[in-house]
């Protein structure tokens, strides 16, 4: 873990404490990664069971120190404070949100303003699939509805395409 990861960590922690004293709950465990890619900064995770995981970009961290861990940090343990104060069925970016980002002395921006022109981008798999005239390229997500069922007609001879061994 670099520094700047740890210096997040530390914050996602601090914060996490400070919730817990301010409005008198006891917060679901949470696990901390850095595995989140593409132009999102930050994710929350909250499984029905287990422990909640908070998903930061890594990159975004990097680049965008000190703003980073000034806005994304405060912005995911809001999300999981206001579930953990209101249930589930609150909106993600309500009142109930932007009143704990202001209790965190937080700005209630729903969406961050970072350079993300560097920010990796999706890379879908292709898969190759034919009809009776030629073969086709399916991405992933086209290759993954294939497989549960839909079917996907070529164009020109109007068969179905099926995938190539």
């Amino acid at each position: 873990m670099t520094p700047l990861q740890h210096q997040a960590e530390a914050q996602t922690l601090e914060l996490l404490l400070q919730a817990q004293d301010q409005f008198k709950i006891r917060l679901p465990e949470v696990r901390i990664t850095f595995d989140l890619r593409g132009r999102s900064a930050g994710m929350l995770r909250l499984p029905r069971s287990g422990a909640a995981v908070i998903r930061y970009n890594a990159q975004l961290l990097a680049e965008n120190d000190p703003q980073f861990i000034a806005l994304t940090v405060p912005h995911e343990v809001a999300h999981l404070v206001a579930m953990t104060l209101h249930g589930r069925g609150i909106r993600p970016h309500g009142a109930e949100w932007k009143a704990v980002m202001e209790a965190f002395g937080a700005a209630p921006e729903r969406c961050h303003q970072f350079d993300v022109s560097r920010a990796s981008r999706r890379r879908l798999r292709r898969f190759t699939y034919q009809c009776n005239c030629r073969e086709h390229q399916l991405s992933s997500i086209r290759h993954n509805r294939a497989q549960r069922g839909t079917r996907y007609l070529c164009r020109h001879c109007k068969t179905s395409l099926r995938p190539v061994e």
